[in-house]
């Protein structure tokens, strides 16, 4: 055999012989490696299992507003009406101010203060708060008519809820308030301005005619029943 066999057929053994010592001596610190390895993301792991996932709370969405052709004249329903809506649709008379934060804090009663097309002005006798389908019915109003009036347009309602303690404060002030029960008080009530548009009080007769038309739109779709009162320079508003 030439001697350049022999040279590497003993290199070889010889290297083969250093590698298996090396794994004999350190087989066992690579075993304890691996398997520190291994529990570490073993329990990363099941941290993450145990980690309970919350599904976010999607926002609402609105639908574009499809304006539908405005026609006829505005109907007139009756104080009776609304009475007789507040009462069905209602939360029952609400008495005074005790009565009224209990009803905040159970979510009956919610704040209705500002939103797409409306803002609640400064309230005197009567607080921005209303059942949480009479919101929903403002809220499309609002949107209803930013759409027709045009993008940052908007009306101002003038009252909303009162307690009955309120509405007999108010009704020594003003001779013209109801004496009896007012729909008011039932949390599903709020009179809009028509003197009063994008924040300035003046007569814009096409900003009124435009309030008018989204009105006439929701009376005639059976949600709200509409009284204008001529003398508080307002439209009375019970969503049904």
């Amino acid at each position: 055999m030439k001697k350049t066999s022999l040279l590497f057929i003993f290199s070889f053994i010889t290297l083969f012989s250093i590698g298996t010592l090396a794994m004999v001596t350190y087989q066992p610190e690579l075993k304890k490696k691996l398997k520190e390895t291994y529990s570490t993301l073993l329990e990363n792991n099941t941290n993450q299992d145990s980690i309970e996932l919350v599904e976010p709370i999607p926002e609402e969405i609105h639908a574009p507003i499809e304006l539908p052709d405005f026609k006829g004249r505005l109907k007139k329903d009756t104080y009776e009406d609304h009475l007789i809506a507040a009462e069905g649709s209602g939360i029952g008379l609400i008495q005074n101010e005790n009565q009224l934060n209990q009803l905040l804090a159970n979510g009956v009663l919610v704040e209705a203060s500002a939103g797409a097309g409306y803002k609640v002005d400064s309230l005197t006798h009567s607080v921005p708060f209303v059942t949480q389908n009479s919101k929903k019915v403002l809220e499309e109003l609002g949107r209803t008519y930013e759409a027709l009036a045009g993008e940052g347009n908007y009306f101002t309602v003038s009252s909303a809820t009162r307690t009955i303690d309120q509405q007999k404060n108010l009704k020594k002030r003003n001779r013209n308030a109801t004496a009896g029960p007012s729909s008011h008080s039932y949390g599903v009530s709020f009179d809009i301005s028509f003197i009063r548009f994008n924040g300035i009080r003046n007569y814009d007769q096409k900003a009124q005619k435009n309030l008018e038309a989204v009105l006439k739109h929701f009376q005639k779709a059976n949600k709200i029943y509409v009284i204008k009162e001529r003398r508080q320079a307002c439209y009375h508003i019970t969503v049904r």
